[in-house]
């Protein structure tokens, strides 16, 4: 299997990191230091290599070191089953963040066409037991990375669906600008739920074809109301049919963005949000394993994982099945943890990194193995 795998990274001005520079090889990175050092800031300037706004969700000027004077910049080599693209991602201060990749300017659409990159970060913990909106996000992530072009795709029925809201809010009755916009919406909202159910699928089979130590999730996309259209067609006659309701609302109450993803923890029969804490994350955990390992499958090279903390609240065997299947994968994973003990399952089959933090500012040196 060919790799994927971030060779060199260099931050500039990128929150807590004035300057930083890290060059790595294909192998997992465990990074360690104390809390508030800089290591997951570390991690989201990676996951700013793909489409979105990261891992923190975050504004462009709340990621610069000093917002009122300075931009900040991401640079990194990618080596990819053909090449090492360049990419560098940023913004000016008061300005959108851009995109080169291999000194041209690009989309962040082109992002997910380079690398798949994979997150699990602690504020996915309650992603069972809070509100639908973060899985659907979580859903779409997954299904961006089999897809590159879903973002395309749900940004078309965003765009139209807040044009359609705000002529909702003026009370404007005049069918014919609803029309339009609801034709757009069913178009992308229908190639919406047909890619989330072919990811669930993927899901699915990636799971049941591994053996893992970590628990099967059973997943299923449901609506917000009971027999909910999906195709394009029943979309559209149902954006016309709820317009005296959806007026009354002030915005669009049918639709895709009103979807939430169920899981089940398939050998107890319980569902996600009634298991323990600790079922929940290694729940989410299958779940990013089973994406990689389908990923690997279809394009010939597992993704970039980014684990944030993610071995803070498993014991000694737990971490060691998954830093082995981990490497059985073949993934380059980014890892994050307070000390270097928290990796030592993992040996030699890693490289280390320590971020220290002085005066506000974090620095970042290569470690031997623990």
């Amino acid at each position: 299997m060919t790799g994927l795998s971030l060779t060199h990274i260099s931050l500039s001005h990128f929150r807590s990191h004035k300057r930083a520079t890290l060059d790595v090889d294909a192998r997992p990175v465990a990074i360690f230091g104390p809390n508030g050092a800089g290591k997951t800031n570390l991690i989201e300037a990676v996951s700013l290599l793909s489409p979105g706004r990261g891992l923190r969700r975050a504004g462009v000027a709340e990621i610069s070191r000093r917002p009122e004077s300075l931009g900040w910049k991401v640079s990194a080599a990618i080596t990819t089953a053909r090449q090492v693209v360049e990419v560098t991602t940023g913004a000016e201060t008061g300005h959108s963040r851009t995109v080169r990749i291999d000194d041209k300017a690009a989309s962040q659409i082109a992002l997910g066409k380079i690398a798949r990159i994979l997150w699990l970060v602690p504020a996915m913990d309650r992603l069972w037991i809070e509100g639908a909106e973060g899985r659907r996000r979580f859903l779409d992530r997954a299904t961006l990375s089999f897809l590159p072009t879903h973002a395309e795709v749900v940004l078309r029925y965003e765009k139209a669906m807040r044009e359609r809201n705000r002529l909702l809010k003026d009370m404007v009755r005049d069918a014919h600008w609803y029309s339009v916009l609801e034709a757009q919406m069913a178009t992308a909202g229908a190639q919406i739920n047909t890619n989330r159910a072919a990811t669930l699928n993927r899901l699915a089979a990636a799971q049941a074809d591994t053996a893992t130590a970590f628990p099967t999730a059973d997943l299923a996309m449901t609506q917000a109301e009971e027999g909910a259209p999906v195709t394009e067609e029943a979309l559209q006659a149902a954006f016309a049919d709820n317009r005296a309701r959806d007026m009354a609302a002030g915005r669009t109450l049918i639709g895709p963005h009103r979807s939430d993803l169920d899981a089940t923890f398939a050998d107890k029969g319980i569902n996600a949000r009634d298991c323990s804490t600790g079922e929940q994350k290694a729940l989410l955990i299958s779940l990013i394993l089973a994406n990689g390992r389908a990923l690997a499958a279809d394009t010939g090279a597992p993704p970039i994982l980014l684990l944030d903390e993610v071995a803070a609240h498993l014991d000694a065997d737990r971490r060691a099945a998954l830093y082995d299947e981990i490497c059985a994968l073949g993934a380059q994973a980014w890892m994050t943890g307070t000390g270097p003990e928290l990796f030592a399952e993992l040996g030699n089959r890693a490289q280390y990194a320590e971020v220290t933090e002085s005066d506000g500012v974090s620095s970042i040196e290569k470690r031997n193995a623990p």
